[in-house]
């Protein structure tokens, strides 16, 4: 364990060099943002630098900060769905409501014209090709924030939609339908511009 501030000094510089590509790729491949990524990175060795006297050496340093980076995306997240710029205004609300109107009938059935199309893949996995992520992730940008932000909790953090609606403070009902608006828009975006150019 460092007991003065150059033994720290020595030993996070070599963490940052060992360490920030990976850190950056993981944080880049959460949100999806540049900027974002290197500001959770840059907090994240700024935590541990507060933090190291926590750091007991029982773990790799690297599994260490990565759990640290790990719970800045999430507060990256709910600072993003709890902004007051992202609540619904009238307005917003009923282009939304017009929006989802494209997809479905007065009866709730799909629209011929926006009824699911059969995809065409490729034999391979689509994310394990690099070509297909970028189109994800560009996808992905075009969602409003707080959509985004649902869907990279629930299924990039992978944390359960109970817990994500007790840590952000929506209702459950809230919480699906940001969802399922949000699946719809990804789908129509990949169709545009990944599916259909197979």
């Amino acid at each position: 364990m460092p007991n003065d501030f150059s033994d720290t000094t020595v030993r996070i510089k070599n963490w940052v060099s060992l360490y920030s590509d990976t850190m950056y790729t993981w944080a880049y491949y959460k949100t999806g943002n540049k900027e974002s990524a290197e500001d959770l990175v840059q907090d994240t060795f700024l935590s541990a630098c507060q933090s190291i006297h926590a750091f007991e050496g029982r773990s790799d340093p690297k599994t260490w900060l990565l759990g640290i980076l790990k719970n800045k995306i999430a507060e990256h997240f709910r600072k993003i769905y709890r902004s007051p710029v992202l609540a619904e205004n009238p307005e917003t609300k009923h282009k939304t409501n017009e929006w989802l109107n494209n997809f479905f009938d007065e009866d709730g059935s799909w629209n011929k014209d926006q009824c699911p199309s059969e995809w065409i893949m490729e034999s391979e996995n689509p994310l394990d090709n690099a070509e297909f992520l970028s189109v994800m992730q560009d996808c992905m940008g075009k969602l409003p924030p707080n959509w985004n932000a649902a869907i990279q909790l629930k299924y990039l953090e992978e944390r359960k939609g109970d817990l994500i609606c007790q840590e952000l403070q929506i209702s459950p009902t809230n919480f699906w339908q940001m969802l399922h608006r949000a699946k719809l828009q990804l789908r129509r975006c990949l169709e545009i511009h990944w599916f259909k150019k197979l």
